[in-house]
């Protein structure tokens, strides 16, 4: 009897033969890939100590992650030299949180960029510096000088416009030049400025240096005094709440664990000085943390609406907002106020 079809029937014998052949390979067969491990988040930020809680937030984790304790997530600090480049970054999407400054993430916010403010960095922390050699003892002798800020958009400005309102003075009276904090102690030296207003530690490098000094602190002039702050886009929100809240609580934790001891802040400056965090001076970053010990704190990072709509009216009077900003469109509190501290084990 012949078969139904030559072809079918030399297609089945062919599929047989396949089978056998795949059968027989199989004990040699390479073993599948493993899973890649979750890429790290990466978090950029700038080398000031407003930003210490995350140096230390990173290592706990990293510590906690090889003793397999807690929820496996990466964090990867990506430090920035200003606030241009971080900025362009969060916006475009090449960095999903950063350290940011409140009043800017108020704007970026107005102006439709999917950001949320989750958690405080610090607080006080902002220094004015002149020369040791300069008769500068008030604002008033400061009239017409240059003053370098790091940004309209920072705190550190809003701070040297109160102190020149104290002093029956405006913005006008000054000459304002924005200019990335790393380079403020060496404008000074050269007197390309006459003062600077910033965060630490770049007033302490040129204090301990000995060609500067404070004219005034926000330690002594506002106490609450909050510039840096956590934020992340809302997409990690949305894909990864798990993770952000793993990351407030690390800051958090890290804020109160500065706090509470001198050591801890010294295990803080050996960390935050290696090369893949800010790769400063150690002996600067110990002068900050203890000249005097509350120069920066980092304990009290509660999120409270009435210090930020403090900053927002500061700011819309300085003019780097144009309009109020709603509290909750840029701020998520839901992550602070479910908060598991965890152990900061360094």
């Amino acid at each position: 009897m012949q078969s139904e079809d030559p072809v079918t029937e030399h297609a089945l014998r062919r599929r047989q033969v396949l089978k056998g052949a795949l059968a027989a390979a199989a004990p040699f067969a390479l073993p599948a890939p493993a899973l890649a491990a979750p890429a790290p988040l990466v978090i950029g930020a700038l080398p000031v100590t407003c930003n210490l809680t995350l140096p230390v937030a990173c290592a706990a984790k990293a510590a906690s992650n090889a003793r397999g304790a807690g929820p496996r997530f990466d964090y990867e600090f990506s430090k920035y030299g200003g606030w241009p480049e971080l900025k362009e970054s969060l916006m475009t999407g090449r960095v999903q949180a950063a350290y940011m400054l409140a009043p800017l993430v108020m704007d970026l916010t107005d102006h439709r960029i999917g950001l949320k403010i989750v958690a405080l960095g610090h607080r006080s922390g902002a220094v004015i510096m002149v020369r040791t050699d300069s008769p500068y003892r008030s604002f008033r002798q400061l009239k017409g000088k240059v003053i370098a800020i790091p940004s309209r958009f920072a705190v550190d400005y809003l701070f040297l416009r109160k102190m020149l309102a104290r002093e029956g003075m405006g913005i006008k009276d000054v000459e304002i030049l924005e200019m990335p904090p790393p380079d403020m102690p060496a404008a000074l030296y050269a007197k390309a400025v006459d003062a600077y207003c910033t965060g630490e530690p770049f007033g302490a490098a040129a204090q301990r240096a000995g060609y500067a000094r404070p004219l005034k602190m926000t330690r002594d002039e506002w106490r609450n005094y909050i510039c840096c702050v956590l934020t992340v886009r809302t997409e990690l929100i949305r894909d990864n709440r798990p993770m952000v809240q793993d990351l407030v609580n690390h800051v958090q934790s890290a804020g109160n664990w500065l706090d509470a001891g001198a050591a801890n802040r010294s295990k803080a400056v050996a960390i935050a000085s290696a090369r893949k965090y800010f790769n400063q001076d150690p002996k600067t970053l110990e002068f900050v943390m203890s000249n005097p010990a509350d120069r920066v704190t980092y304990g009290d990072l509660r999120m409270l609406r009435p210090e930020f709509d403090d900053l927002m009216r500061l700011s819309i009077e300085a003019g780097t907002l144009k309009r109020p900003v709603a509290f909750d469109s840029y701020v998520d509190t839901s992550f602070v106020k479910n908060i598991k501290p965890v152990p900061i084990t360094l």
